[in-house]
């Protein structure tokens, strides 16, 4: 099978004196989540944006099931990005509705059982509800489709405690073999549990790409005890 992510020389500059990213190389296999960690600054978000074609990279490749990010990458990722998108007038039903026209790999069926699961008025306007109901609208739109990669920036950051096990179980729950998540957050305790593999950026460049298993068994540590080491938390 296929790698889902691959990056070659990946490089963002935003002027002569400062990479966003620098030579980032980088493969990724189906049936993971991933956690892509640093701190602010580190360069996370930019790698985020060129995985989804909102940046162009200054220098290197990236390659998402061996195809470069564009109209046929967005087919198969479903991407949450940090800051809210949706049209706030609109209703939770005509969103769903939107989406269902828009992607084939969407499923209405399991929107509407995440909506009912979280009590989620679906008559409700979006500009009607709290920030974090609103969070959890998008997380439920991205995670109703059936997509090979998801990317996901803060999935969690602001939901109340009650509500993180039902998202990250969510997130178990809706993906299979075939894809894989990679999750942003500064969460990092939150989300250890769910995790398969973890890299960390630090000032644009790839310090660690490791299983949390190899973290574990190597380090005697938790991914946020090496976190916190290596980034003098």
């Amino acid at each position: 099978m296929n790698p889902i992510l691959e990056c070659y020389g990946l490089t963002k500059s935003y002027n002569k004196m400062y990479n966003a990213l620098h030579n980032l190389n980088l493969t990724l296999d189906r049936g993971q989540i991933i956690g892509l960690l640093g701190p602010n600054g580190s360069g996370k978000t930019t790698f985020i944006k060129l995985l989804n074609d909102v940046l162009i990279p200054t220098q290197g490749e990236i390659r998402i099931n061996g195809m470069t990010p564009g109209v046929e990458t967005k087919k198969i990722v479903s991407y949450l990005p940090e800051r809210t998108y949706l049209d706030e007038t609109m209703k939770v039903k005509d969103i769903i509705q939107y989406f269902s026209d828009f992607y084939d790999n969407f499923s209405d069926e399991r929107a509407y059982q995440m909506l009912d699961d979280l009590q989620i008025d679906t008559n409700a306007r979006l500009k009607t509800l709290s920030k974090g109901t609103k969070e959890k609208v998008q997380l439920i739109l991205v995670m109703s489709r059936d997509a090979d990669l998801y990317v996901l920036d803060e999935p969690i950051g602001g939901v109340d405690p009650a509500a993180r096990d039902y998202i990250l179980s969510t997130i178990l729950n809706n993906y299979n073999e075939k894809a894989a998540i990679l999750i942003s957050t500064h969460l990092i305790q939150d989300i250890e549990n769910i995790l398969d593999r973890v890299l960390f950026i630090k000032q644009g460049q790839l310090v660690l790409n490791a299983t949390v298993d190899e973290i574990r068994t190597e380090q005697g540590k938790s991914v946020d005890a090496l976190f916190r080491e290596v980034f003098r938390c």
